[in-house]
């Protein structure tokens, strides 16, 4: 964890409340970038989401929890089930010691702070989802985006410690991730592994390069939005989003 607990859990807890008000006149409408999803099946898959991680901390599990999962709640009470989730959620994350064993899918942490720092971009994407679908823009705040980033690049795509399988294409190359409304940059580039990547902070002179906001940068990691930038970047922007596990 890089930024404080009371910022990850407030983040969640914000970003959950401000779902929440849109959702009510958005159930019916698609969600662009879930196919086959209205925000209902947003809400829906939030609901479990966030129930089944905070059992997991609750109950400081070794191994994925099934049983109990809420799936029968009933469209007109959909959003006041997420609500009180989220809720949960957020005290269960607050309350616990985050260098306490949990099962997490991340093969180098196994603990709470993983499912603190990443249940931030959970809700922060789908509130996204959600406010895109009804014509609205949702910034995520700086310091949450950027922290969003590295950790993106650490756990969700093909690397040493997590290699794709089967092995995906090489990235064969350089990359520059460069925020413009902070100073935070991350370089891209091949690991030994065959179709694995590494990265470090700070953006390589020379290396092609794509800039946006730290809010549209961690968005185009979760192909929610373009980020253009010249012809090379360009080519290994797709690159990366095809060593990525959630493109």
């Amino acid at each position: 964890m890089t930024l404080s607990l009371t910022t990850y859990t407030d983040a969640i807890k914000e970003h959950s409340e401000a779902l929440a008000r849109l959702a009510p006149s958005a159930m019916d409408l698609s969600v662009e970038h879930c196919p086959g999803w209205a925000v209902e099946d947003l809400l829906r898959h939030l609901i479990e989401v966030q129930w089944f991680w905070a059992t997991i901390v609750e109950q400081r599990l070794d191994a994925p929890v099934e049983e109990g999962r809420p799936t029968d709640v009933a469209k007109d009470g959909l959003v006041e089930r997420f609500l009180s989730g989220a809720d949960h959620l957020v005290q269960v994350l607050s309350s616990a010691t985050q260098s306490d064993h949990v099962w997490t899918w991340a093969p180098l942490q196994h603990d709470v702070a993983f499912v603190t720092r990443h249940q931030v971009q959970e809700i922060a994407v789908h509130h996204w989802d959600a406010a895109h679908a009804s014509g609205t823009e949702v910034v995520i705040a700086s310091d949450v985006a950027t922290d969003a980033i590295a950790e993106f690049l650490t756990v969700s795509v093909s690397s040493v410690s997590d290699p794709a399988d089967p092995p995906r294409a090489p990235f064969d190359g350089v990359l520059g991730l460069r925020c413009s409304d902070v100073n935070e940059g991350w370089t891209v580039r091949d690991a030994p592994a065959p179709g694995t990547i590494g990265f470090r902070e700070g953006v390589d002179v020379g290396v092609p390069t794509l800039t946006a906001s730290s809010s549209d940068l961690l968005l185009w990691l979760y192909a929610r939005k373009n980020v253009a930038g010249d012809a090379a970047a360009n080519q290994l922007g797709e690159r990366l989003h095809a060593l990525s596990f959630m493109d």
